[in-house]
């Protein structure tokens, strides 16, 4: 927290749900010009599955909602229309992995381009000096390497740094995470004590944009609009044809649902989206010891041709793992102590210094 900036004005991304209602409201307590801002980033009648229902986040639901608490707390609240910058950066994206045979994780690019791109422009519209959200996280400024630094929150039930790796320095640098050193049970303990209606609202885990968590029906849809056919494929088992799918953008890394039986426990292990082939296999085919990663974004880069020691995560909700990280030619390669189950191209790989979140990148490959 930056304590010597309260006076400034700062703008807080309010989701409606609890979390972000209490970073205003904790913001306004120590002294900050809080201004709350909703994000509209898109149509229920265009991503479908919910038309009838704009109740998760950034439906009409949750703008209703996160315009009464800031009413409540007694400051200014605005809905920005970033429907445009969020189908570029963030669905498109989302839509052009699956169907790369990968599978991506859309909240990081929503933080990176977003959150602490679109919105900082917004900050600066506005007179803002700071952007605030309900992530849980912590973030402090070191100044022996002059620069930010975000760290794991202190309940680690909800800790969210690993989709804050793509945040970069100039973003952090007017950012403020008012829920890092607070629990869940605390921050609902606030919300009710301030008789926000948010207090008790039940989380959302699914994707925004796709609110009823059907990724098959979303990838269809798309699929329709832009004339690309979905066709059925092998599956294949030590490169023997055993079976068909039904279109390689419903599968990812470990999943065992939609494969058929072979007596035994299979798992997806390999997509291959140019031959439209999914590749199957045993628990233990899922194990691998190396990742090669891209679009790496460090705190404070290191050299070329250099190896450090982090911990990693490959997934949210993963425990960071020891692993050696070797930066080759622009390359970021990291071997795990030991091998990792179910690493997936397309997901985020997040690098740790005990709690302090060091650097990310996006899988892009995988080897024994």
């Amino acid at each position: 927290m930056k304590n010597d900036m309260r006076s400034k004005r700062v703008l807080v991304a309010m989701s409606g749900g609890v979390d972000s209602s209490v970073a205003a409201a904790l913001l306004l307590e120590q002294g900050y010009d809080v201004i709350g801002v909703t994000m509209k980033t898109y149509d229920f009648d265009d991503v479908g599955g919910n038309v009838a229902n704009e109740s998760s986040c950034c439906g009409l639901g949750a703008v209703h909602d996160a315009r009464l608490v800031a009413s409540k707390l007694g400051i200014p609240h605005y809905v920005i229309d970033f429907r445009k910058e969020f189908g570029n950066h963030v669905v498109d994206y989302f839509v052009g992995e699956y169907f790369k045979g990968r599978t991506p994780n859309p909240c990081v690019m929503c933080n990176r381009d977003i959150k602490w791109g679109e919105l900082l422009k917004k900050a600066d519209v506005l007179g803002a000096d700071y952007i605030a959200t309900g992530h849980y996280a912590r973030l402090r400024y070191d100044a022996s390497r002059s620069r930010y630094v975000i760290s794991r929150a202190i309940f680690i039930q909800k800790d969210q740094s690993y989709a804050l790796w793509a945040v970069p320095q100039d973003g952090l640098n007017r950012t403020l995470f008012p829920l890092g050193e607070k629990s869940k049970p605390e921050v609902r303990e606030i919300a009710q004590g301030l008789g926000l209606r948010t207090a008790n609202k039940e989380e959302s885990y699914e994707i925004c944009f796709v609110a009823d968590n059907d990724y098959s029906r979303f990838l269809k849809e798309r699929a329709d609009r832009a004339n690309i056919d979905i066709l059925d494929g092998n599956i294949v088992r030590d490169g023997r044809v055993v079976g068909t799918h039904h279109g390689y953008p419903f599968y990812t890394i470990g999943q065992r649902k939609g494969i058929g039986a072979y007596g035994r426990r299979m798992y997806v292990t390999e997509i291959q989206a140019e031959s439209n082939t999914i590749h199957i296999g045993e628990e233990k085919e899922l194990l691998h010891s190396t990742l090669f990663a891209c679009q790496t974004n460090w705190v404070n880069p290191p050299q070329d041709g250099s190896s450090i020691r982090a911990g990693v995560m490959v997934r949210y909700k993963d425990s960071p793992e020891p692993a050696t990280i070797f930066l080759e030619s622009g390359r970021t390669r990291v071997v795990f102590d030991r091998p990792k189950r179910a690493i997936t191209p397309g997901q985020s790989v997040v690098f740790y210094d005990n709690e302090d979140l060091i650097g990310g990148g996006i899988i892009e490959g995988i080897s024994d």
